[in-house]
């Protein structure tokens, strides 16, 4: 054969290659809002739910399965890896960094809950992992990126570019430790930044905690960042909590979300050719968390550094401070709606500890109820996980009016949900009457002592009043949990507890 017929064959076989590719396989296995569970726990009759432990069996599993076919796997994880785990939030969540590290993740953004504490909390946290932390849109003063913006993973033939999103509700939910940051709007800058990645990869994903649905005022969701932004293959996103039974696609764009505490790991295949997403599958898969679905073995390696950090963690945390004859009631959905004996309680003992006149709490900060029976510092740091101090800010009569107008405007079901010790008043047509604080009428000209948390005092959930307020005021440097233990064990054991409304609407 002529050496010109070898090449003509050569290249018809190339060409038949080319027009027979087959896709690439990529699967990205995704969690989000672990919230510090990085051990497995109980729920309801289920035992082992979630846990870094089962997860890491379960990433195994499906990177075999992956990899026999040829393809590659990415895990990430759409942020708030802090927060509602008392042994986790003894240790500022290196627990769980370890965990990750073990697994391994391969990226997480930033989410809201990752200022929860100070800065340097968050840079030890940052050092420790083995991915990177990423956010593209906090910026600092002068317009640089403060955290890692995007990576650009090689897996095998394919390029995929991982960027980060965190919500800009940060500036409303966690205002105390990113006052010197700017965040950029998550529209505007993946508008311009998705471009320029699809300039150096073959698939884009965009890794956000920006929640999915009802957005905060002025805030980016997922989906609408779905509409608006062409060019997106994959948003994986956390915030909302949400779990989808189906991912939802806008336009090229699928959405996906896992629920949180880990108790779901998203898994999302997808078959790429030349660069595009040609076929796709997602599903939650429930990590020991519904009944009759077969068990997931906790990975050893995994669960004996999980049983290390949790016995370090716990050391201090099972002593009993107080006794309970009821169960004192601090359920998410009735703590962002209605006051409770909980609820009622707290507002009380931030008056008792700081001596204020009044107290005035968010139902989103009390994340747990007690159980009757022995109360333990554990108990008090999972109803109240975020570390926060109780702050008094000095208020005039009207001034406390304006903060009771705009409190008793906050829907129920949000985390801005008031609650209240030392106070009642009424809401007749949206306006704020029969004010008695110690159980006297308001006097306008006089000037109160309000116990707030720092979070509010700084303005956290739109509470600008006490903001503008908050140098008139002081830190009394009690933590809250600690002011609530102390109350605990001043009254011990609680026989009953007033759950009547201190905001009663008409």
């Amino acid at each position: 054969m002529r050496k010109h017929s070898v090449m003509l064959l050569v290249c018809l076989m190339a060409l038949v290659s080319a027009l027979w590719a087959a896709p690439q396989l990529l699967t990205i296995l995704h969690v989000n809002d672990t919230h510090g569970h990085a051990w497995s726990y109980t729920l309801g009759d289920l035992k082992n739910v979630g846990g870094f432990a089962a997860i890491a069996t379960l990433v195994d599993q499906i990177k075999a399965e992956v990899e026999a076919k040829g393809g590659s796997v990415l895990v990430l994880h759409a942020g708030d890896i802090n927060t509602g785990v008392p042994e986790s939030d003894q240790l500022d969540a290196i627990s769980d960094v370890v965990g990750m590290n073990m697994i391994p993740f391969d990226a997480m953004v930033l989410g809201n809950h990752e200022f929860d504490k100070d800065g340097t909390v968050l840079a030890k946290q940052i050092k420790t992992m083995k991915f990177p932390a990423l956010s593209a849109n906090i910026l600092t003063k002068t317009g640089e990126p403060v955290f890692t913006p995007y990576v650009i993973k090689q897996l095998k033939d394919l390029k995929v570019a991982i960027y980060g999103l965190s919500t800009e509700a940060i500036t409303i939910l966690e205002p105390i430790y990113v006052e010197d940051y700017v965040f950029m709007n998550a529209i505007e800058l993946s508008k311009k930044m998705v471009p320029e990645l699809r300039a150096q990869a073959d698939i884009v994903v965009a890794l956000t905690h920006l929640g999915y649905g009802e957005p905060h005022p002025g805030c980016t969701t997922s989906d609408m960042l779905a509409k608006a932004v062409d060019g997106i293959d994959v948003i994986v996103d956390g915030h909302s909590h949400t779990l989808f039974t189906e991912a939802p696609v806008y336009g090229d764009t699928i959405l996906v979300q896992a629920g949180e505490w880990g108790k779901y790991l998203g898994r999302l295949d997808l078959w790429i050719l030349d660069g595009k997403v040609i076929d796709w599958e997602w599903e939650a898969i429930p990590v020991n968390s519904i009944a009759g679905v077969e068990h997931i073995e906790q990975n050893p390696r995994v669960l004996a550094a999980m049983e290390y950090f949790y016995n370090l963690g716990g050391e201090k945390l099972n002593e009993v401070i107080g006794k309970t004859a009821i169960m004192l009631d601090g359920e998410r959905s009735n703590a962002r709606a209605k006051a409770t004996n909980l609820a009622n309680l707290l507002g009380d003992a931030m008056v008792w500890k700081s001596m204020a006149d009044f107290a005035i709490t968010n139902g989103g900060g009390i994340r747990a109820s007690i159980k009757a029976g022995d109360i333990t510092y554990r108990d008090v740091l999972t109803v109240l996980p975020f570390g926060n101090m109780i702050y008094v800010v000095n208020l005039t009569g009207s001034e406390v009016m304006r903060l009771l107008q705009f409190a008793s405007g906050v829907p129920a079901g949000q985390g801005a949900f008031p609650q209240f010790g030392g106070i009642t008043f009424t809401v007749e047509n949206g306006q704020v009457k029969n004010v008695l604080i110690q159980g006297k009428p308001l006097e306008m000209d006089r000037v109160y002592k309000v116990a707030t948390n720092d979070y509010m005092a700084g303005g956290g959930d739109g509470y600008t009043v006490l903001k503008d307020n908050k140098a008139n005021g002081y830190d009394t440097g009690f933590v809250l949990a600690d002011a609530l233990m102390l109350y605990f064990q001043y009254l011990g054991t609680v026989q009953d507890y007033d759950s009547s409304q201190r905001m009663v609407k008409k």
